[in-house]
């Protein structure tokens, strides 16, 4: 009796909304953050069967029905392998929070603030749903919240799903801004290439660091689906952090008015236009041979090292002997790397003479030291310390290096220049860097092992830089700040953590931190086969210096601020 009633439900919403099936649909890739600032991407949702995502807007009651429908749809498949999300297209954060409150919605939100997520699934309406197959990442169903998704979760489960069904869905149109929908092709010309040189071709030129040159139309074209990809799932520009938490001056933001001409303009075909010269073969470059804010005081020269074509490198930690008799205090520091295709990074600290330095990760207790600076891909410029601000380097003290290098099938050499600026006069602070590290032991295929460690600074300090670091098995970080009150703030997050991309991130307004504060480094590593960087999801992994272990540190650079 009971099927038969639901078969008659079927049969009377089939002759109100009409249902066809196509071949299935490929989604494509793509990730977002949602309202808590957690990371979504499709492609890592493979330990999930289905996943189930319904449009939402904040002033859409019938998209407010829908996510009720939802929730006790849910509530039917809450024991299976299936996830259920919310997407809202709009770029009010703030608002998308308080209704979030207001309607008690206790999914993730992902915020489609480009709407470019939307556009790709072609959802038009806020109530509409979009059922996703992680594994394939195709759309099985599109339409609205309706018996048809249970019917397909079922199929999908069972491995029968062979086409995609769609359902006219109503509900409240989604207002999409230009150029998410437009009626002209963005120009490459004038509004793309202004874009790639801007975001892109740094490091995609020749010589650079990226896999391929972005130095003409015809290249970018070529190159013109992956680049979607890679925008879409924000791996590119690197450097990407949740930009609603701190502010920094070296964070890889890409505006959403750029991420939707650029992929508007690609989604048309990667049209050359009607200019008569091409924009990117113009394009002049800084020399990352030469200094960038003139000669140096003092240049180290470090020794050749030759790079085999394969295999694994350990660490080449070195001591460098500098020649200076009196106390010195440097304001800016550059990397002049000679082969930074191998060259995955470089760290520099000052030491005292008998001190044996090995690059400090193996040290797990909280520790302040004299950080000089770092290097990392796609590191070009100079890095001026803050005004009022210095690298102490006292008589006689030496400054101890660690090298890295991967060698990525072409054997070759590296000779790395370090070149100081010193100040003339000792400026008021001194620059120094502390770790915050955690233990942990992360068990074989583990897809969210959480991590956390914390510090309370005795003294008022002022937090002008943070960087993360993990391996390839690192999936998120946070660093947040307990003050003396109880009040808590969160400082930065690396929500979506790539070990290719370990700036220190520069703050835009130095952080004041009084004495008694508490900070708190948060995070979690991915050992799962759905990571892509694992090397071995059946290991049980703990802490070690070669990248197939683990790390967990938080640094913390800061000065003292006298009372």
């Amino acid at each position: 009796m009971k099927k038969a009633c639901w078969l008659t439900a079927l049969l009377l919403a089939g002759a109100v909304s009409s249902v066809s099936h196509a071949n299935p649909e490929r989604a494509g890739d793509f990730a977002l953050l949602d309202h808590q600032g957690e990371f979504h991407q499709f492609s890592r949702y493979r330990h999930m069967d289905v996943i189930v995502v319904l449009s939402q807007a904040n002033d859409c009651a019938a998209a407010a029905s829908s996510v009720a429908q939802l929730r006790d749809l849910r509530s039917q498949w809450q024991d299976k392998e299936v996830a259920f999300l919310l997407l809202n297209s709009s770029d009010d954060v703030a608002s998308i929070r308080q209704t979030v409150a207001e309607q008690n919605l206790d999914f993730p939100v992902l915020l489609d603030s480009s709407q470019m997520v939307a556009k790709t699934l072609k959802i038009s309406k806020a109530g509409e749903v979009v059922v996703l197959d992680p594994a394939r990442l195709t759309v099985l169903y599109r339409g609205p919240v309706h018996e048809h998704v249970g019917m397909t979760l079922t199929n999908a489960l069972a491995g029968s799903v062979t086409e995609t069904m769609v359902m006219n869905a109503s509900g409240c149109d989604l207002e999409f801004t230009a150029p998410a929908i437009v009626a002209d092709v963005p120009d490459y010309a004038t509004e793309v290439a202004p874009i790639i040189v801007e975001a892109c071709a740094d490091c995609h030129r020749e010589g650079g660091i990226g896999p391929f040159a972005m130095n003409s139309h015809l290249m970018l074209q070529g190159w013109s689906p992956m680049i979607r990809e890679v925008m879409l799932t924000k791996r590119m520009p690197p450097m990407q952090i949740d930009e609603n938490i701190g502010h920094f001056t070296n964070a890889g933001y890409l505006s959403d008015d750029n991420l939707k001409t650029l992929i508007s303009w690609i989604d048309a075909g990667a049209p050359r236009g009607t200019a008569a010269e091409d924009p990117l073969t113009k394009v002049e470059f800084v020399d990352i041979t030469a200094w960038q804010i003139g000669e140096p005081d003092y240049v180290v020269e470090m020794p050749v090292y030759e790079i085999p074509a394969t295999g694994v490198l350990d660490y080449i930690n070195v001591d460098v002997e500098l020649p200076f008799n009196e106390d010195k205090w440097v304001r800016a520091v550059q990397f002049v790397p000679g082969a930074p295709d191998v060259l995955h990074h470089i760290l520099t600290y000052v030491t005292a003479p008998q001190e044996n330095f090995d690059g400090g990760e193996a040290d797990q207790r909280s520790t302040a030291r004299r950080f000089l600076e770092g290097y990392a891909p796609g590191k070009v410029e100079a890095m001026v310390f803050p005004e009022d601000t210095g690298v102490y380097i006292p008589a006689g003290h030496k400054l101890s290096m660690q090298y890295h290098f991967t060698p990525n099938g072409r054997a070759t050499s590296d000779q790395t220049n370090l070149g100081l600026y010193f100040y003339d006069e000792k400026p008021k602070h001194e620059n120094l860097t502390r770790s915050v590290s955690g233990r942990f032991t992360i068990p074989p295929h583990s897809v969210d092992h959480e991590v956390n460690a914390q510090y309370v600074f005795n003294e008022d300090v002022m937090v002008n830089g943070l960087r993360a670091h993990m391996h390839f098995r690192g999936k998120d970080m946070k660093f947040s700040a307990e003050y003396p009150d109880g009040t808590m703030e969160d400082l930065l997050s690396v929500p979506n953590y790539s070990y290719a991309w370990q700036p220190t991130y520069q703050l835009k307004e130095h952080k004041l931190l009084p004495a008694g504060t508490r900070v708190h480094v948060t995070g979690a590593f991915d050992n799962s086969a759905y990571n892509p960087a694992n090397p071995d999801p059946d290991d049980t992994v703990t802490f070690g210096l070669q990248s197939w272990e683990e790390m967990f540190i938080g640094y913390w650079t800061y000065y003292q601020v006298d009372k």
